[in-house]
């Protein structure tokens, strides 16, 4: 996953901050936004561990703080849920002018009913998830029940919610009265999927039945089962991720990448638009190649040099493991460290030649099991005759054809 710190500005010019998720081994193919909870933040773990799981499939994900949370401008005191909806819009408007049009909304709690009104405005949005979404948006009173005759009567009141201290004022309360969830999910038009956990004590299951027979089809409900609102369970946040990624597959268009083909046993193909990253076909296995960043490539796989080292790793760990088979040897487990560098020759006699800088693998072998010392000395010897090793020691030659 990579990581960057965004920022864009909402209707009334305060900027807002956010954490745009990206593949690691891909330029994503499509693009969600994320809605967090009331009162949350962009950094709450579940929806980082939702994003993650988001970026694992090549969708990037853009998750922000709302107006006056977190890290983002403005007085919480003076938003609204309509203005949590104003923000997801502005959040879409930034994705299409600087990378592309989200296609994926996703909301928890009170987010996900912010994700059902937004969806209504963002063209590009063909799939909506919810998590723990109340069926109304008034629903979340309940969290400040004791305080509705202050808010009434003063205009305002100061509540603490998870621990910390916000303002209500009484246009918020207002405006969650106007807002009738069941009727926007009606004519939502989008794929919907609906997430709940039966034991969720904030927002009752019933809220996800109520959205899901007000919604149309294409509709589904998956429960979370044994999950707190928060999610506050790794798995149970991952676990969610997972199902939305390959929910959502079935709406949002992924480009298909061609199954490479070829009599010989390895294929590299690299076309214009793809910088130095090249598709691979490497045996039965389909693989992705790349240069690091500080040489102008994406970083998507590893590079030419680090797949040589690679094979000699696992050639040699293979080989040991074979040999100490047969002996009949202890070894419980054998890690092979390769690196590749560019280092001064060394000559038979040990002397270093600072003169002279050759292709150099430094290989570092751990050994675990009960093993003397004159086994652990000729499996190192037996480390040094693997097929690779010996190859890179050999006389080799290359032999070039135009197809």
């Amino acid at each position: 996953m990579s990581l960057n710190k965004v920022t864009f500005t909402n209707n009334n010019g305060q900027v807002l901050s956010g954490r745009l998720e990206l593949p690691t081994d891909q330029h994503p193919h499509n693009f969600a936004l994320f809605a967090h909870c009331f009162t949350c933040n962009k950094n709450l773990g579940a929806v980082r561990n939702i994003s993650k799981a988001l970026t694992s499939k090549g969708i990037g994900v853009l998750r922000f703080d709302f107006t006056g949370l977190g890290e983002s401008e403005g007085d919480f005191e003076d938003t609204n849920f309509s203005g949590n909806v104003e923000d997801l819009v502005a959040a879409a408007i930034f994705l299409s002018d600087n990378y592309q049009a989200p296609t994926l909304l996703i909301g928890h709690s009170l987010g996900g009913a912010a994700s059902i009104f937004a969806a209504s405005e963002i063209s590009s949005i063909k799939a909506v998830a919810t998590i723990g979404a109340p069926s109304n948006p008034v629903h979340v009173q309940h969290l400040f029940k004791s305080s509705l005759d202050e808010i009434q009567k003063e205009g305002k009141a100061v509540l603490n919610l998870s621990g910390r201290d916000f303002t209500i004022k009484k246009q918020f309360i207002d405006d969650l009265k106007t807002k009738s969830l069941p009727e926007v999910a009606k004519n939502l038009n989008k794929a919907l999927l609906v997430l709940h956990s039966p034991q969720d004590a904030t927002v009752g299951i019933k809220n996800a039945e109520e959205i899901y027979l007000a919604a149309k089809h294409p509709k589904s409900f998956i429960t979370l089962d044994g999950a707190d609102h928060l999610l506050m369970r790794k798995q149970d946040s991952i676990y969610a991720g997972n199902v939305i990624a390959e929910w959502a597959s079935r709406y949002i268009n992924i480009p298909e990448r061609p199954l490479l083909k070829s009599k010989h046993q390895v294929l590299a193909s690299l076309g214009n638009a793809d910088g130095f990253t090249t598709y691979m076909k490497v045996g039965n296995h389909q693989l992705i190649a790349d240069e690091p960043e500080s040489v102008g490539g994406y970083d998507f796989g590893p590079s030419p040099f680090e797949y040589v080292a690679a094979g000699l790793s696992a050639c040699t760990a293979m080989t040991v493991k074979m040999y100490v088979a047969r002996k009949n040897w202890d070894l419980t487990h054998i890690e092979v460290h390769t690196s590749y560098t560019k280092a001064p020759k060394i000559t038979g006699e040990g002397i270093v030649d600072q003169t002279t800088l050759i292709d150099t693998f430094n290989k570092e072998v751990k050994l675990e099991g009960n093993l003397d010392e004159k086994q652990i000395q000729r499996i190192l010897q037996i480390a040094d005759k693997c097929p690779v090793h010996k190859m890179l020691h050999s006389e080799n030659q290359i032999i070039t054809k135009l197809i």
